[in-house]
């Protein structure tokens, strides 16, 4: 229970600072927390693929999530273009 939690908030921030970036503000509390859950599996792999590492604990899901969220925002901007 304690990890969704902490899934949760580290997946909120990841979101929000990624929208604040990529658009200039957050997506609202719901689609913050998708974005940066979906945002930490894509820079979890991206990562993986690189061999880079954030570090551990908090701040390096977060700045796993939110590399992840800018990648997924960029190309979802791309598709919404087309």
């Amino acid at each position: 229970m304690e990890s969704l939690l902490v899934a949760l908030i580290v997946g909120g921030i990841a979101g929000w600072l990624a929208g604040l970036v990529m658009k200039g503000g957050g997506q609202g509390v719901v689609l913050n927390i998708v974005i940066g859950l979906i945002g930490g599996v894509i820079g979890g792999w991206l990562f993986g693929m690189l061999g880079v590492t954030a570090g551990g604990g908090w701040i390096g899901a977060i700045i796993t999530g939110f590399v992840g969220a800018v990648v997924l925002l960029f190309l979802v901007g791309l598709i919404r273009k087309k």
